[in-house]
């Protein structure tokens, strides 16, 4: 009998923990309309961040404030921890751009490079 019960909480704990790390590697949702902000040359630069989401995998794109759209190369998100490629039409040609970062709740905040510059971003999920 008692090993019955050592077993039965044996078992009990380990389906708690295996939930626990299931739960924690699930990706944050992340689907819907971000403002994406960070400082450019001339001040403040707000993009809007339009993401689809099965899973880890995430589709969108980003449309800067003159209306230009650039879809999303990729995008995935694994945990708390994003990551998003656009290709940008720079001076001397299209340049890929990789957004990293995290998500807590409505936000989002990480970094990008531009050219040598790592530039920090932040993103609020609209309502």
């Amino acid at each position: 009998m008692k090993n019955k019960i050592v077993a039965l909480c044996s078992g009990i704990v380990f389906v708690l923990m295996l939930v626990a790390v299931a739960h924690a590697q699930a990706p944050a949702k992340v689907a819907g309309t971000w403002t994406m902000t960070n400082m450019g040359r001339n001040g403040v630069v707000t993009t809007t961040l339009t993401l689809t989401q099965d899973g880890a995998t995430l589709k969108g794109s980003m449309k800067n404030e003159a209306g230009m759209e650039t879809p999303l190369n990729s995008g995935t998100v694994m945990g708390n921890m994003i990551d998003m490629k656009v290709t940008r039409q720079g001076r001397n040609g299209a340049v890929m751009v990789e957004y990293m970062g995290t998500v807590t709740g409505d936000t989002m905040k990480g970094t990008f490079m531009q050219g040598q510059n790592s530039v920090d971003w932040t993103a609020k999920k609209g309502s």
